[in-house]
Parts: structure tokens; sequence; C-alpha cells
């Protein structure tokens, strides 16, 4: 179950608005009154009469944000929660962007999810602007990985992936530190865009003091600068460094298989060459540390059909690759222009995409008239976080074209070993390749034409990925 977790402090003009509008968006609301000396004590014990998800908190001295959280974060746990989504109580965050939040959230359940604001807004003040500019920056230098926004509190929390928890300051400065020690213990970090208002200097109310808060952010970067260099980046760069051999190792020796066949191009050394090709892959990812690699055949045929998967991971085309000997990938022309893997996309078939897919038909006929399948990935491009993009329509047009079944392959796990942006190598617990049920040429499951079918596909696999929070 997923919460809604807001700390406060003399929040009293605008706490009740923000719990109501919260929980319409999540079933549980816990809200930590962080000492309050205005009337937000008597508000919340109004709401609490009413409003039966509503949990209240209540610290009667002021400890600060960072304080507040870990209570909050405690009380969460009690009540059965597996994540807490973080907001302020000043107005300053829109608890409508929540939705977005958990949407990302339930494809990558193990991720901390960021609420970027941007830094161009009516009323901002300049000293914020600065501060989160100043954050971002030595947070960049401390874990390798560039955030929009590193001092928004608005952020959804995996409460048994919060690294730091006890190491917690009690300022705002806390929630900088769980993001670095976080970062550095390889959980994900995601960013998303939400909204942000400012209301007009007299009408503010904020808690941060700019020399003192400022001071302390100071000092505790300068802190984890010391650490970063001796343990965090390290501890980080360690894995990353491991699997870039393991990468290495891997085209290189596609590189010398490719090289064996082509001096000898003959067919049967041709197939020969696909196979250890296949069981290349599979060995690469069935030796993945700490992930079990599995595949799931719902409904497998062998004969020719297009294939289509979600793509958000390099490894998405080894996935492919490691399902059959028979199978032409279809992807961008760099792929083959590549100096150091291009020959090896070169010699198994790899076909270039520079137009669109629908002008591909004669080639893709080509191959498909020799028992081989056609893999394309109808995104065009890795998406960010795993969440799948638009679907584009050229992979039904060509199962339309040629009349050819469209096999979907549901790729699980592997956004989590290797995050596009921020970069970032994961631990999975499993890597997952689903063969779901095939769509034959005149099954309208999914729609009677291919702009319909791209569309419902793509919501199709967005809900399959979704986990239960």
């Amino acid at each position: 179950m997923i919460c809604g977790l807001i700390p406060t402090y003399n929040n009293a003009t605008t706490i009740a608005d923000i719990v109501k509008r919260t929980l319409r968006q999540v079933p549980l609301v816990v809200v930590v009154n962080d000492g309050s000396t205005d009337e937000t004590a008597s508000i919340l014990s109004a709401l609490e009469q009413t409003e039966k998800a509503l949990s209240v908190v209540t610290l009667p001295k002021n400890k600060g944000k960072g304080y507040a959280l870990k209570c909050g974060f405690q009380k969460a746990r009690e009540l059965g929660c597996t994540h807490a989504i973080t907001l302020d109580a000043d107005g300053q965050h829109f608890p409508e962007d929540i939705p977005e939040l958990i949407h990302i959230s339930k494809i990558r359940p193990e991720a901390i999810i960021v609420g970027s604001r941007g830094t161009k807004h009516d009323n901002m003040p300049s000293s914020s602007t600065f501060a989160n500019r100043f954050s971002n920056f030595w947070f960049a230098v401390q874990t390798g990985l560039y955030l929009p926004d590193t001092q928004t509190g608005f952020r959804v929390y995996p409460l048994d992936a919060i690294h730091g928890e006890r190491l917690m300051t009690r300022r705002y400065e806390a929630e900088l530190l769980v993001l670095v020690l976080s970062a550095w213990a390889n959980v994900p970090i995601i960013p998303s865009p939400v909204r942000v208002y400012y209301p007009p200097k007299e009408e503010r109310v904020s808690s941060f003091r700019p020399f003192r808060d400022f001071s302390r952010i100071s000092i505790l970067n300068t802190i984890l600068c010391v650490l970063a260099l001796i343990y965090g980046l390290p501890r980080r760069y360690g894995r990353f460094v491991y699997y870039g051999i393991c990468f290495f190792i891997f085209a290189a020796a596609g590189k010398i298989i490719t090289s064996l066949y082509r001096l000898r191009p003959t067919p049967e050394n041709e197939q020969k060459m696909h196979y250890r090709i296949q069981r290349g892959c599979q060995i690469f990812l069935s030796a993945f540390p700490t992930a079990t690699y599995t595949v799931n055949f719902d409904d497998s045929k062998n004969t020719p059909a297009i294939y289509i998967a979600n793509h958000s991971s390099y490894l998405d085309i080894i996935a492919l690759l490691a399902l059959s000997d028979k199978m032409r990938l279809i992807g961008k022309a760099h792929i083959v222009n590549n100096k150091f893997y291009g020959c090896t996309a070169q010699t198994i078939g790899f076909i270039p995409i520079t137009t669109g897919a629908e002008d591909m038909t004669s080639i893709v006929k080509h191959w498909t008239d020799q028992g081989y399948s056609v893999g394309i990935f109808p995104e065009g491009t890795r998406s960010l976080y795993g969440v799948p993009l638009r679907f584009h329509s050229g992979a039904f047009h060509l199962a339309e074209q040629l009349h050819l079944p469209i096999q979907p392959i549901l790729l699980e796990g592997y956004a989590e070993a290797l995050q596009k942006r921020p970069f970032h190598v994961g631990k999975p617990k499993q890597i997952c390749t689903t063969l779901l049920p095939r769509i034959e040429p005149d099954d309208n499951r999914f729609g009677g034409n291919r702009l319909e079918k791209a569309k419902q596909m793509r919501a199709y696999y967005d809900q399959l990925l979704m986990h239960e929070l």
C-alpha cells in the first residue's frame, strides 16, 4: 500500500486543503505535526474526526523536517505501507500530480521517484534557485548522477530501500543525505516533472532559515564529498566497471565469432554463427549477477512473425537475440555504423532503419520468406525509466502488409539492471522475457487497423508492467 506523508509546522492556513486533496489520490495519509504553535493541531484534530484515512503523529516540540520524516516513515511502516509519497504542507506542491508519480513507481517500485520542479517560476525566490543549482552540482560530484531537482520534498520513497535513515539529520539537509546514500547503495533515482506554486512573498510561510540551513547544507556537502572519494564513488562505480568489462568481453567474443564466419561465409557456417550468438546471449543473461534469468513461453511458435517488445535498456537487444537463432532485428543505423560492434551487427543481419518501418516491407519479406522472424521496438528508442513511450505504427503496418502474426514480448527487470538516464547499473532480482499470446492477422482484439493496434498495445504493455503498491 502507498500513503501520503506530510510533515507540517505552522501551516494552519493550508494544511486542511492539502490533506483533503491528497486523500483523493491515495488511500491513507500520515501527517506529522512537528510541534506547531498555531492552529495546526486543532485543525488536524478536527480532520481526524471526519477523515478515517488520516493518521496524525504529534511531536510536542519542533524537531525539524528530517526528524519529522523519520517519524512519518516509521508510522507508515506500522500501518502496513510499502511506499510513502512525501509532499510539503505549505501548498507549494500539487497533490493532483501524485497519480503520475505513482504510475512510475508501480513500474519501478524499487526506485526513489523525485519530483522535478524546474528553476523558473513566478514568485520563486532567487535564494531557492541558487540553493537548488548549488545542491544539484554537488550531488552530481558526489554520485556521478545528474538530477534536475535535488531539493524538492515531493518524492516517492520505497520504505524498504531508504538508505541512511538512521543517519538523517533533523533539518532540511536530511533529504539530500538520503538521496546521496541511496545513490551510493545503487538505489535507482528517477526524476519526474511536477508543478509548483510559489505564493507572493507577503503570503509565504516557510521554516527555511536561509543562513543557518544553507550553512548546514554546505557542511554536509563537504563531508559527503570526502566520503564520496573514499567510499561512495568506488562502491557505485565498482559495478559500472565490472559490467563494462563484461560487455567488452561479450562484444569482443561476438566480433571474433562473426569474423570467423566471414572467412567461410557458407549457409551452414552462417547458421552455426547465429546459434552461437544465441547461446552467447543466453549465457550472458544467465550469468547476470544478483538476477535470475527466465523465459516464459505463453504461446510460442516457430513460424515467422513480427516480434515487438518494450524497450528500456541496451540489454533488450541481447534479450531478443537470446530467443532464437532465426531472428533479425530492425534498429537505428548508428548501431550498424558503430566502430566497435557495428561489424557484428552487420554480420548477424541487423537491419538498419533510415526512414520508417513502413518503407521496409520488401526487406522484411526477404527474411521472413527464408523462415526468419523480425524484431522491432515500437517505441523507436529506449524509454527513460521503463515506462513505455508511444508505440509507432510501423511494426503493425509490416504485419498488416505481409499478413504476418505479431508476437508481443514483455521484458521485465532490464530497466532496473541498466537504466538509461540518469545512468544506473542496478541489482535486479530477476530479469524475465515473456512471450505473450500471438496476435494473428485476423485478430482484432487490439483494434482493426495499425494505428489502433499501436495505441492499444502500448496501453496493454503499460498495464502489464505495473505492480500493486
